[in-house]
């Protein structure tokens, strides 16, 4: 299997204004790529942008656009494409958290919200892309799911169901693109210090700092591999639960710890 180097890639990112997608950023920055940032925020954008490190002849993009919107995301595709050409690597980053209840009616918006930002913005990032991708025959699709998509948490039904659904659409991408050169990277985090964990009260095992996520997650996509639970003593958590019996499941977790209800961040 083919290793590919972050030293001169072109990186195009979602969510990359804070969090994890900044400490991405960082990362693929360092090592000498050219960065397109992609958020909602033009100020924390233009921010993150001046502190990059440039390697010589590098200059980093910044496009506002909401991945939920997908002739903007189209927009900010071939803003990137004109500016430094095809993309190497396309980080469909961006996510939303909410704590959710399907018995109030007022928490279908967040739910709206939640899974048309964490799964049909993964496939508008992807999608512009993916015909010139395909063409030169190599690359990386990567796509940040997360354990809380292995089974549904209480409290988190939008938050799980997105998670789900991305796992297997990338999935279903992978297998679209078998053999085209083109490799589909699912990744899912733990835990991961960010502002969309920074509201949860309640106990969160193998919690990673975002810059250590960040590089656990560059090594993932350089090797291409299809799906990488990080940190793996998640993965080892997630193997554990796909086997627990639904009575053993439900009793352990109806009483878990909940994210806040409330409009995603």
């Amino acid at each position: 299997m083919s290793t590919l180097s972050p030293a001169g890639a072109r990186v195009f990112l979602t969510g990359a204004s804070s969090g994890l997608g900044a400490a991405l950023a960082q990362h693929y920055a360092a090592a000498g790529a050219t960065v397109g940032l992609v958020a909602r925020r033009a100020d924390a954008l233009e921010a993150l942008r001046a502190a990059l490190p440039a390697a010589a002849g590098v200059s980093h993009t910044v496009h506002v656009a909401d991945v939920g919107d997908a002739a903007a995301m189209r927009g900010a595709a071939a803003a990137f494409t004109a500016q430094a050409g095809t993309p190497d690597i396309v980080i469909a980053n961006a996510g939303v958290s909410v704590g959710t209840l399907t018995e109030y009616a007022e928490d279908l918006d967040a739910f709206d919200k939640v899974l048309r930002t964490n799964v049909l913005g993964m496939v508008a990032t992807f999608q512009p892309f993916l015909p010139a991708m395909r063409s030169r025959g190599n690359g990386r699709l990567v796509g940040i799911a997360s354990v809380a998509g292995i089974r549904g948490l209480p409290g988190a039904g939008a938050y799980s169901a997105s998670k789900a659904a991305a796992i297997a659409y990338l999935e279903s991408l992978r297998v679209e693109l078998h053999g085209s050169g083109l490799r589909v990277c699912t990744v899912a985090p733990g835990y991961v210090e960010t502002p969309m964990t920074a509201v949860n009260s309640y106990p969160m095992p193998f919690l990673l700092p975002a810059d250590e996520a960040a590089r656990r997650i560059a090594r993932v996509i350089a090797a291409g591999r299809s799906y990488s639970v990080v940190p793996w003593q998640m993965g080892v958590v997630a193997k554990l639960l796909r086997l627990l019996p639904n009575a053993c499941f439900d009793a352990a977790f109806a009483r878990a710890g909940r994210k806040p209800r409330g409009l995603p961040l």
